[in-house]
């Protein structure tokens, strides 16, 4: 579906928190792999601190922002609950979701994993905002149980992949990430009580 959901589309955005829900109360079918070993589960923070020039490019932040803080961020997405008993989809964008007569059905399961049920939504709610729906603490409140860790581990997976070459075989990715990067590190520096990057 594009373009995405909008801060209007309240009635559609709670369908979508509405089927997150079913997946994530729906027993996992055998041989679908952990969080861990999926995509999101990959923190980023420690290839942006070996190599930064990538991440750097991008002109999300200063070099200065980045060393003062990346230890605070890489402690954070290191703690991160991964391990969990839900079936997550782990792939929630617009181009991901169908919405018909106020139901909603979730495409693309190449990314379906076990794991924590926060993972799944957090991971949605950067490209939800960049794509000109509501703020991530709209949906997850600030005081959510964990949620700082897990908007940092994401950060970190979108932030140390968008300023890479481009794949040919996916050309879009690197500017979704990039699109997410710009929701994810200020939510993870705000979550984290970090300055705003600059």
């Amino acid at each position: 579906m594009r373009p995405g959901l909008h801060r209007g589309d309240t009635a559609r955005i709670d369908a979508v928190l509405a089927t997150l829900a079913s997946v994530h109360t729906t027993p996992p079918p055998d041989g679908v792999p952990p969080a861990t070993e999926s995509q999101f589960g990959q923190d980023g923070w420690p290839d942006v601190a070996a190599d930064p020039e990538h991440f750097l490019s991008l002109g999300l932040c200063s070099p200065d922002w980045l060393l003062d803080q990346l230890p605070t961020l890489a402690a954070a997405a290191s703690a991160a609950e991964i391990e969990g008993a839900s079936l997550l989809h782990f792939d929630v964008r617009s181009d991901n979701l169908c919405l018909r007569d106020g139901r909603v059905m979730l495409v693309d399961w190449n990314s379906a994993c076990v794991g924590n049920a926060l993972l799944d939504t957090a991971s949605w709610l950067p490209s939800l905002a960049a794509e000109g729906g509501p703020a991530p603490h709209v949906i997850l409140p600030d005081e959510t149980p964990g949620l700082p860790a897990i908007a940092s581990l994401l950060a970190g997976y979108f932030c140390a992949r968008a300023g890479l070459p481009p794949i040919p075989q996916a050309p879009h990715a690197r500017p979704l990430q990039l699109m997410q990067s710009r929701t994810a590190l200020p939510w993870a520096a705000r979550l984290l009580d970090l300055p705003p990057p600059v």
